[in-house]
């Protein structure tokens, strides 16, 4: 609703000028003789009322949110002589002028909406909201300038106006996505979650290809609005007494405190991370700025030490089974732990710590993250170029961490925003591990090897990732190795392996490029070699890889016809 009501009323009054003229014009073109005669009259009647100077109307044209269409009154006519022609070119005439001096007034408008842009870039969003004003002063139909003027209202946090300016943009065009959108955060804001979500929904309804910033949009909306219900229930506990909630503002009261002795602070953390157990417990940590005990030096000391004592290890492990309580199933917490300077980048470190009990719960909370789509949202805004690497690498664990670390890489891999960034150190760090793994297959956990050759296998979707990698020649080597065999080779695990890297060179041989025409020769020999596997899924495969690899080279042709291949694929055949 406008909250103007005298220009709403001004709005609708010309709304029913412009319908009068549109009627007058419809008579005077009428075949019907009395219709035309009596609009004729009526237009007499209404030159004749027409007592605005040149000077207002031109006033009221810069002003109004419709190309309205007026008669020009400039001169004297006598009413005797008007008759349908003359009034048509008068009319004609006036239309001309106006659409001269709208040419004119868009063009100023034009101008001050790129001087407000030009503010808005550099952060004086004050000065943007100004020079939007005086466009609209030239041109009050203008929808970008009420989107644009709303968008500094939200950064100023004016959400009525922002709110007022999306609703004019609206009546300039309905189907202003961008209305609609600002409009929504402006209500979002106001916590005003029905409105805010209709916003949202009004959306989808004009562009059903914005389908995945809907749901991200209406996914912020209920976020907030769980956030507020669950901080309501949590004060309304703390005000009847609640003793979880008196427990955890204790603690890290403690654990703020600065001084004390590391084994002081683990023990309160321990004794913390045991309390939040639910989400009102979350929500009392949360409330009580429980992330913030990171500022304690003796904390955040142990956290991103290079080396690490055994008492650092065990605070470094206690802050981490504290982060997973306060996060498990919280998105909230998530998020502002993710928004703590630091800790994002801090995790890759740890990571790569070398301790495999820092290891074991780092992997644990990230985990917390990946396992639902929310969670990903949240670490993909970070800054995630390492982790394919950094995961990859537990491949060589054997314990439980390199099934973690590969559920993590399968729940990320999926995601367009980390196959873009693991692209960026694709060649340069992860391909020459992924090699060794491949090398030293008879000596890694098999099991999350083949998981990880899959994972790559899923980057191959994406076009430029896959030539990246059909051109690595240490690539194809490491694949071959595999395939070729070791020790152990004849194990479930090793099975798995072969099995993976078979579809990963099926999905490169996609590609034609100079590595594969050097390496089709031998890439053939290995899989004519493995039509005599008693696996059928690997000879399917197989198969597969000669089909891609043979039409590539004449002499890979040439030295399976030797190796008897056809005889092979007839026994292939009728099996």
């Amino acid at each position: 609703m406008l909250r103007d009501e005298d220009t709403e009323a001004d709005f609708q009054r010309f709304l029913r000028r412009v319908d009068d003229v549109t009627n007058l014009l419809q008579g005077l073109s009428s075949p019907d003789s009395a219709v035309r005669e009596k609009a004729i009259a009526e237009t007499e009647k209404r030159l004749q009322e027409q007592g605005a100077s040149r000077e207002e109307e031109e006033e009221e044209e810069s002003r109004t949110t419709l190309n309205r269409t007026l008669i020009n009154t400039s001169g004297s006519v006598k009413a005797e002589a008007v008759d349908a022609d003359v009034f048509l070119a008068a009319l004609e005439k006036d239309a001309k002028e106006r659409a001269q001096r709208r040419r004119r007034n868009e063009q100023l408008a034009n101008a001050l909406k790129e001087q407000g842009n030009e503010a808005f870039r550099r952060g004086d969003f004050a000065l943007a909201i100004h020079r939007y004003s005086q466009g609209l002063q030239k041109l009050r139909d203008k929808q970008e300038l009420y989107t644009n003027r709303a968008q500094a209202y939200l950064k100023l946090h004016e959400y009525e106006k922002a709110i007022s300016d999306c609703e004019w943009a609206l009546k300039c065009n309905k189907n202003c996505l961008k209305a609609y959108f600002l409009m929504g955060k402006a209500h979002l804001a106001l916590q005003h979650f029905p409105e805010c979500r209709q916003c949202y929904e009004e959306m989808l309804q004009i562009d059903p290809q914005k389908e995945n910033l809907v749901k991200d949009c209406v996914n912020e909306a209920n976020l907030e609005e769980k956030r507020l219900r669950d901080e309501e229930r949590a004060e309304r506990e703390a005000q009847a007494g609640s003793v979880a909630a008196s427990s955890i503002q204790e603690l890290l009261q403690r654990i703020s405190s600065p001084g004390q002795d590391i084994l002081y602070y683990t023990g309160g953390i321990r004794l913390l991370a045991q309390v939040v157990n639910s989400c009102t417990e979350q929500t009392f940590f949360r409330t009580n700025n429980g992330f913030s005990i990171l500022r304690n030096e003796t904390l955040r000391g142990a956290l991103c030490a290079e080396s690490r004592s055994p008492a650092e290890v065990e605070l470094c492990v206690s802050l981490l089974l504290l982060w997973q309580a306060a996060c498990a199933g919280n998105e909230e917490n998530q998020r502002l732990l993710l928004a703590q300077p630091g800790v994002s980048a801090q995790l890759a470190e740890l990571l790569c710590s070398g301790t495999p009990h820092i290891q074991r719960e780092t992997l644990a909370l990230i985990s917390l993250y990946s396992e639902h789509q929310s969670g990903r949202r949240l670490l993909l805004r970070q800054d995630l170029s390492r982790w394919l690497q950094i995961l990859m690498a537990f491949v060589k664990s054997t314990d439980a961490r390199a099934d973690s670390a590969m559920n993590i890489l399968s729940d990320l891999i999926g995601e367009k925003r980390f196959q873009t960034q693991c692209g960026a150190m694709l060649s340069t760090d992860v391909l020459p591990l992924f090699s060794q793994l491949l090398v030293c297959a008879g000596q890694v956990n098999q099991a999350a090897l083949a998981r990880a050759v899959a994972v790559l296998g899923s980057l191959c979707a994406d076009v430029g990732l896959r030539a990246q990698l059909a051109r690595s020649r240490e690539c194809w080597q490491g694949c071959l190795q595999l395939l070729e065999g070791c020790p152990g080779a004849s194990s479930p695990g090793y099975q798995h392996c072969v099995f993976a890297v078979l579809g990963l060179m099926m999905n490169l041989l996609l590609e034609s490029n100079g590595a594969i025409q050097d390496f089709a020769v031998p890439i053939s020999g290995r899989c004519l070699a493995l039509l005599s596997h008693q696996d059928g899924k690997i000879v399917t495969r197989a198969v597969g890889v000669l089909s891609r690899v043979l039409p590539a080279s004449p002499s890979a042709v040439e030295e399976v016809v030797k190796g008897g291949v056809v005889k092979k694929m007839l026994k292939f055949l009728k099996a």
